[in-house]
């Protein structure tokens, strides 16, 4: 290109990327055709005349959150950075949590119903949260231990729902019961009931996921060994809400469901958007799991898990499918 050439399409290419001009408007300014000033900067392009580049802040990965999306037929997906510091089996719930908030920042409408169940990373997003629209905010399972009830997830419920201005409805009970006899005498209580029924009309909800070992998942923290091996040989993989998954995205263990307090899977699997935050290589299977069972929309993870998931097996169908795996 000579300079007038050269002059002419750096002119067009302020035009129609800085400025906002359509070919047309530039095309008339110029008095060429459309069709010319969509050659003109094409080889814009093509000499590296004009650079366009695609910024995110340095702590998101966009690549691999929209091959991950794409993948797992996802409506959202947020990688983070694995800090530098941290070991690849393991997570940085903070970090994740601050991105989590930032998230249901934007997918929480005023007069939503939101729901939050048990977990360390969304307690830690919603003592990230800032901003929030007028909503409602349901918990969606029972406590670990109810002895630390406020310091958990109930604070986090409370804590949404400061910041949104709306209504709590915290679950002041354990998440695990001795028995189904006594899950169900906790259900009918006033309070729980209350905040059971709120659970059809959850429009948004975050929930954790955890690997089926010892400190990554809360369910089988609070099992006995005999439970624990019950459910592994059984194939559990994942837990998350209380709901038990193989490597295959499949339900089992519905008997530990009958014990619990928590949202069941068909209405979770009924909520719009379903954010799963969850992170760190030790995590990557389950994370996985939980995605081939369909009851997720939206994920953030990290990098270390985003790059075993991308390597993983076959594809699974698309999460927003939500048909029933038991019925498969």
């Amino acid at each position: 290109m000579g300079p007038a050439e050269l002059m002419q399409a750096a002119a067009m290419a302020r035009r129609f990327y800085l400025e906002g001009k359509s070919k047309i408007q530039i095309a008339d300014e110029f008095g060429v055709s459309r069709f010319k000033v969509a050659r003109v900067l094409e080889t814009a392009l093509e000499r590296d005349l004009v650079r366009i580049e695609i910024r995110v802040p340095a702590e998101l990965d966009a690549e691999r959150s929209d091959a991950l999306r794409a993948r797992y037929g996802l409506r959202h997906a947020v990688v983070v950075e694995s800090p530098a510091d941290a070991t690849e089996d393991a997570a940085d719930p903070e970090n994740l949590g601050e991105v989590a908030a930032d998230l249901l920042g934007e997918l929480v409408t005023e007069g939503d119903v939101l729901g939050l169940a048990w977990g360390r990373s969304t307690i830690h997003m919603a003592t990230a949260l800032r901003r929030l629209p007028p909503c409602t905010v349901v918990q969606l399972t029972g406590v670990y231990d109810a002895g630390t009830a406020d310091r958990g997830s109930v604070e986090a419920v409370r804590r949404a729902a400061e910041v949104a201005g709306g209504v709590a409805h915290p679950i002041y009970a354990p998440m695990l019961l001795p028995d189904p006899a006594t899950a169900a005498a906790l259900r009918s209580q006033t309070g729980i009931a209350a905040a059971f029924e709120y659970f059809d009309k959850v429009t948004v909800a975050a929930v954790s996921i955890g690997s089926w070992e010892p400190g990554v998942s809360t369910v089988h923290d609070m099992l006995s060994d005999s439970e624990r091996a019950h459910y592994a040989s059984l194939g559990a993989a994942a837990e998350m809400s209380a709901h038990l998954f193989d490597a295959h995205g499949r339900r089992i263990g519905r008997d530990l469901g009958e014990r619990c307090i928590t949202v069941e899977a068909d209405r979770l699997r009924r909520i719009p958007e379903v954010v799963a935050i969850a992170g760190g290589r030790r995590k990557a299977d389950a994370i996985g799991a939980v995605l081939r069972s369909g009851l997720v929309t939206s994920l953030v993870t990290d990098t270390a898990a985003a790059d075993d998931l991308l390597r993983a097996g076959p594809v699974p169908r698309p999460a927003l499918d939500r048909a029933d795996p038991d019925d498969a």
